[in-house]
């Protein structure tokens, strides 16, 4: 026993002080290590999301955005994440029957409801911006307009998100968040860079919209719009043309070529071998037009194709003015626009068109371009049915009136030339994100949106280093003072001479 007992007390380690040192040390190390696993964690970042609805005139589109909660300079930095087509025509067709509006838009929301996380529900802001279809409906018959507007709010409160209302759009605000989208997702405006103009066209109105050096706003200031985006600011001129969308200019051409009240028409901006049997009630239906409805005109008239690219753009030509303007330059139909500047980004019917005729490359020259629309619309009536079976009819037999408008629009109404032409990029997406101009307002109303504060480290950058600097320190003076007991010994060794 007393040997064991000498041999304890020999044992260093056996000494309460170290047994103290040592458990310090145990727990300043798992200290140490559990700081730098929290510290080091993997953040998960914090979304916002938005949704828009785009009620056209032709049909409603849904969109949700996300974006992080922390902002940059400002302005969120928004991406789409879906997008949803709801099925049936726009909400403005329903103006007889406007709760089916409302109806129309449950699928999509239903989507949304699964899209967007449940926690993000109540706070995710939910709009409907309507355009030139509710706008003309609006102009003829505003009490059917407002009934279509109450149906699609009760069918939009029925669902979780934090519903802002639904309003129609000016023709300035479209044109000017079509703008907004292009350079933003071509980070033109993040970096600065010059901007890129934005064309958009629409089944009732069209929309041009670009920065000019040469414009300061004072010449025509209902053209001007000023934007405030990532700390720079930017004076855009910007206009929209009602009644200059692809289906309401096709009733505006037919209606110039019946105003006689024909009985039989042909049209040479249908295919030859083209007949359909057209209702003049049906094709004076709408306020861009039902002023110019023929007296005595027959029920119907009988609508033939004949093919001819050159005529039909004659026959386009005839639905512009170009004799009056009083300012420095104007467009058509006495409208102000300074000269074009920079590249343009055209979307929406412009790319849909263009892509269907195969017509996008726009380093193809003009004269080219011009030469194969000719031949597409010389093609007879059953020989394009042949080549695309799936299209629909209605919309297949619209395409050689479509391109030739575009190709007359872009040249005669806004003076593009056979140089500048090349300057066009017809597109659909940007990085993953449809080109139109709800991002835009989306993105614009992300600066009224108050900014979340984003998940932080569990300790500042300063303190965590002091942190780290003073447990290291005491580990050291620990293991110091766990060879104190050795520190005698060392001392009583016999010096060798």
């Amino acid at each position: 026993m007393s040997a064991q007992r000498e041999m304890k007390e020999k044992n260093p380690w056996h000494t309460p002080v170290t047994i103290i040192i040592t458990v310090i040390g145990v727990i300043a190390i798992v200290a140490l290590v559990t700081v730098a696993v929290l510290q080091n964690k993997p953040l998960l970042p914090k979304y916002k999301y938005g949704i828009v609805l785009d009620a056209g005139s032709s049909h409603t589109a849904l969109y949700i955005y996300e974006w992080p909660a922390e902002k940059d300079n400002n302005t969120g930095r928004v991406e789409q994440t879906h997008s949803c087509k709801v099925k049936g025509p726009g909400i403005s067709s329903y103006a007889s029957i406007p709760w089916k509006a409302g109806e129309s838009l449950t699928a999509c929301m239903q989507e949304a409801k699964h899209r967007v996380p449940s926690n993000r529900h109540q706070e995710t802001p939910l709009y409907l911006g309507a355009t030139a279809g509710m706008r003309l409906l609006n102009m003829e018959d505003s009490l059917a307009s407002d009934k279509v507007f109450q149906a699609v709010a009760a069918a939009l409160q029925k669902f979780p998100f934090s519903y802002q209302g639904a309003r129609i759009l000016s023709g300035q605000e479209e044109g000017a968040f079509g703008w907004v989208t292009v350079n933003y997702l071509d980070d033109r405006l993040k970096q600065g860079l010059e901007t890129t103009g934005a064309l958009d066209l629409g089944g009732a109105s069209t929309q041009i919209s670009f920065v000019s050096d040469n414009y300061d706003g004072s010449e025509s200031p209902s053209n001007s719009v000023t934007f405030r985006l990532y700390g720079n600011d930017y004076n855009l001129y910007t206009h929209s043309f009602l009644c200059y969308g692809k289906d309401q200019v096709l009733r505006l051409a037919l209606a110039h070529q019946t105003l006689s009240g024909p009985r039989k028409i042909s049209d040479p901006c249908f295919h030859p071998g083209y007949t359909d049997m057209k209702n003049y009630s049906v094709l004076y239906d709408s306020p861009c037009v039902s002023d110019r409805k023929p007296h005595g005109a027959p029920a119907t008239f009988n609508h033939t194709g004949k093919g001819n690219f050159l005529q039909c753009q004659e026959v386009v030509k005839s639905v512009f003015n170009f004799t009056h303007c009083k300012y420095s330059r104007c467009s058509f139909n006495g409208v102000f626009q300074p000269r074009l500047q920079g590249p343009f980004g055209a979307f929406s019917a412009y790319y849909f068109v263009m892509n269907f005729l195969n017509l996008t490359d726009t380093s193809i020259p003009l004269d080219t371009v011009k030469e194969k629309l000719a031949h597409y619309c010389s093609t007879p009536w059953p020989e394009i049915r042949r080549q695309h079976p799936d299209t629909k009819l209605k919309y297949l037999a619209e395409y050689c009136f479509s391109g030739t408008y575009i190709l007359t629009l872009l040249t005669e109404g806004y003076n593009v030339t056979s140089d500048s032409y090349s300057d066009i990029k017809f597109i659909k997406k940007i990085k993953g994100s449809d080109a139109g101009w709800t991002l835009g307002y989306m993105l614009n109303l992300t600066n009224m949106i108050p900014a979340e504060a984003p998940d932080v480290p569990l300790l500042p950058h300063a303190g965590y280093v002091s942190i780290i600097t003073i447990m290291a320190l005491l580990l050291a003076v620990l293991f110091v003072l766990s060879l104190r007991p050795l520190w005698p010994r060392c001392s009583k060794q016999p010096h060798i001479i």
